[in-house]
């Protein structure tokens, strides 16, 4: 990627990531844990953080993202910057400094790979990504196809970084992190066009955007998917509500709901904005290939109305090695996908793709991602989607 200067209006058009990278160290137990005693197991570092995970995703997939995030010259800093740099993808935006303690994460996985506790020290995110920090970067944002922030930033941060986006009638990605920063958007919805939350941090965030704790905590019972929906719909309509357009809601091994007040297949980034070349440009090429039938057909999965639109996209079967790296990469994929020019539909289908195949490694990000299962495991995504709500009174 060619170097940028302040000023420059000919920035070229790439997709902003800003948010934390950080170093994982992932415990796996070999037995169930018991509390206040070691077991055995095996432990490993891994390269992770939201953005940095979700940019890694996108550079592997065809787009060239810019990451804005915080790095120490600690050792975590520098495992992490060497890995980067071995990805090829631009540090420019990566702010290093003596005095920054990299931000680190312990996870303790359970014997099926879910996260059953963890520490995080991100400190660093908040204090050194700072809006001044950004400015130096304001023509980048501003020439985007798309923002993406996650919410470990500060609420100046995100308040900056989404002002700029604004500015140029960017759409905003919001990732919440977590249940506690998914709160964070309150003071930034009337910014944001896409958010991609899981079942708690939806009802954290429809809590923080109305007046009190209307919304109680959705028991953990398995129920089914329509079940799960009824639930939550008054969440997901508060939301939609205050502005944000499209609603990605995660329910783990159940797949993704796709909410919006209008026709998720017409939205997509103006061709302007589009950024199309070597594996993004033969993901563009192989979904909307002739070859390749309409999935966005009526026939297919859609039951809409006017004003909403809730669709059930399933998960793909996998050979689960670790889950951690899922949900970044649904959203790298999509993020991925709409700056090919590919719409909604279309890249929700890519990111459970890309989704499987980051739980079937290691890593939180594949080494690799094979364009003709990636587009294969798509079109069984999106064969299977079908339309978990229509028209409601809600």
């Amino acid at each position: 990627m060619k170097q940028r200067k302040d000023g420059d209006a000919e920035a070229e058009a790439v997709p902003v990531v800003i948010g934390a990278m950080v170093l994982d160290i992932q415990a796996t137990s070999s037995i169930p844990p018991h509390p206040r005693t070691t077991c055995p197991g095996q432990v490993h570092y891994v390269q992770g953080g939201v953005a940095r995970n979700i940019a890694e995703c996108m550079g592997k997939l065809g787009a060239d993202p810019f990451l804005i995030s915080v790095l120490g010259f600690d050792m975590a800093g520098t495992l992490l910057m060497e890995h980067w740099k071995s990805a090829k993808l631009t540090t420019e935006g990566i702010r290093r400094h003596r005095d920054i303690k990299t931000p680190t994460v312990c996870h303790i996985l359970d014997v099926t790979g879910e996260v059953a506790a963890g520490v995080a020290s991100v400190e660093a995110v908040e204090k050194f990504l700072t809006p001044e920090w950004f400015q130096q970067f304001k023509h980048v944002i501003r020439s985007a196809p798309i923002l993406m922030v996650d919410a470990n930033l500060s609420p100046p941060a995100l308040e900056a970084s989404c002002r700029l986006a604004a500015e140029s009638n960017i759409p905003v990605w919001f990732e919440p992190v977590s249940i506690a920063k998914s709160k964070r958007i309150a003071p930034i919805v009337k910014y944001i066009t896409f958010a991609s939350p899981n079942e708690d941090e939806l009802i954290a965030m429809a809590n923080a955007l109305s007046s009190g704790n209307l919304f109680p905590p959705i028991e953990k019972n398995k129920c089914s998917t329509d079940t799960l929906f009824q639930m939550l719909k008054p969440a997901i309509w508060l939301l939609l509500q205050k502005g944000i357009k499209v609603l990605v809601l995660t329910i783990g091994s159940d797949g993704v709901i796709l909410c919006t007040k209008g026709e998720p297949n017409s939205w997509r980034i103006g061709l302007g904005k589009s950024q199309r070349h070597g594996f993004g440009q033969q993901l563009f090429e192989t979904m909307t290939s002739s070859s390749h039938p309409n999935w966005c057909s009526d026939s297919k999965v859609l039951e809409r109305s006017p004003n909403f639109l809730a669709v059930h996209f399933p998960a793909l079967s996998a050979s689960v090695v670790r889950l951690t790296g899922a949900g970044d990469c649904l959203v790298g994929g999509m993020l991925a996908s709409l700056s090919a020019g590919l719409d909604v539909m279309q890249s929700v289908a890519i990111g459970i793709a890309a989704a499987k195949a980051s739980v079937e490694v290691d890593s939180n990000v594949p080494s690799q991602f094979n364009l003709e299962t990636i587009t294969g495991d798509a079109r069984i995504v999106y064969s299977a989607a079908k339309v978990m709500q229509h028209q409601s009174k809600l």
